[in-house]
């Protein structure tokens, strides 16, 4: 699973090995943060992992721009609340 970022529809893609959009998360960003609106997995996938990695693929591509983040999104906060290793990204 690879996780891309497709600013044309401002949400990052969790996509299959054959290319398909296995689920996403919803983003809008401003010059300083990326708030996290919204998480989808795909029916077909579901149960599989896909939100976690999704969601960490982001997080780890979002780190590397100095971004802080606003996890709106239940999905992405509780992941961050699991994942202590992601609260220095959070904005304050």
């Amino acid at each position: 699973m690879d996780v891309v970022d497709n600013p044309d529809l401002n949400r990052f893609e969790a996509r299959t090995a054959e290319g398909d959009v296995a689920g996403y998360a919803e983003y809008q960003k401003t010059h300083e943060l990326i708030v996290f609106t919204h998480t989808e997995v795909l029916p077909a996938h579901e149960g599989k992992g896909v939100g976690s990695t999704l969601v960490s693929g982001a997080l780890d591509q979002v780190r590397g721009t100095g971004l802080a983040v606003l996890p709106l999104c239940p999905f992405v906060k509780a992941y961050i609340g699991r994942h202590p290793e992601y609260t220095d990204l959070v904005y304050t």
